[in-house]
């Protein structure tokens, strides 16, 4: 189950944080409670709401059994986000956006399998095959593209969401979803600005422990989406399989019934 919200829990974590007043998008303005020694600080009461919010759309992608893509590439939150979304079996990019990864997706797809052809080559044997150099050059290509796409290479097609930390930062990854209509889930500091985002979530993006802490809310719903699409599919199977038994009995019936009036004529 996902963990209730907590605004002291948000504060202890530094969630609150935004950025310089000079830095301010104006738009950013209704989730901003106050300035303090020229900082803005965001409204936790809000962002407790708009997490609430985000986690049962998130929630309910996830039951559908549609892949939500985390993006997240800076220092800070690379480890977090490959943790956390690795543990709900969710893709993620942390190292450079490659560009088209969502709008020329069938080439990425191409280079996914470049990837599994190196893996079968040193499986069967070709790679055993091949000169000293040629060995070392594709053990590179393999080591680049399981750093850029290893994380991807179970997502067969395009997610159902994106879920972003630092929309400036990402911003190649954000035109890339809005062209395809593909829903935005997002961290908003106080510097960008939350119209390019459909689940805007008032936050510091820049704390490893505000970022966790939005994280681990977050993915606790992408897993509450997967157990239920899990006790679904358990009880799907369970009415097939009742359905099953009962036509096997009812053709049992009927066969003796049959068997019962050949004997009686």
């Amino acid at each position: 189950m996902a963990n209730n919200i907590e605004v002291k829990d948000l504060l202890e974590a530094g969630v609150h944080f935004g950025h310089l007043t000079r830095k301010w998008n104006p738009n950013m303005a209704p989730y901003i409670y106050m300035e303090r020694n020229g900082i803005h600080v965001i409204n936790l009461y809000k962002t407790a709401a708009k997490i609430e919010e985000a986690n049962e759309a998130l929630k309910k992608i996830a039951a559908s059994g549609r892949k939500i893509l985390f993006v997240a590439t800076k220092k800070q939150a690379k480890d977090i986000v490959a943790d956390k979304a690795g543990a709900v079996n969710m893709p993620y990019i942390t190292e450079r956006w490659p560009g088209g990864m969502l709008t020329n997706f069938v080439t990425i797809r191409k280079a996914v399998k470049k990837m599994a052809s190196i893996d079968r080559m040193k499986k069967d044997g070709t790679f055993d095959t091949l000169s000293k150099k040629e060995k070392l050059q594709v053990d590179r290509l393999r080591a680049k593209l399981e750093k850029n796409l290893g994380s991807i290479a179970d997502m067969t097609r395009l997610p159902g969401a994106l879920f972003i930390v630092d929309t400036m930062r990402e911003h190649i990854a954000v035109k890339e979803a809005q062209k395809l209509n593909i829903p935005i889930f997002a961290m908003v500091d106080t510097n960008s600005d939350p119209r390019e985002v459909e689940y805007v979530i008032p936050s510091n993006d820049d704390a490893s422990k505000s970022i966790e802490k939005v994280l681990s809310h977050v993915t606790g719903a992408i897993a509450d989406g997967l157990s239920e699409r899990k006790a679904d599919k358990a009880a799907e199977k369970q009415a097939e399989e009742e359905e099953d038994k009962k036509a096997e009995q009812e053709a049992k019936e009927k066969k003796a019934k049959a068997l019962e009036a050949e004997e009686n004529e």
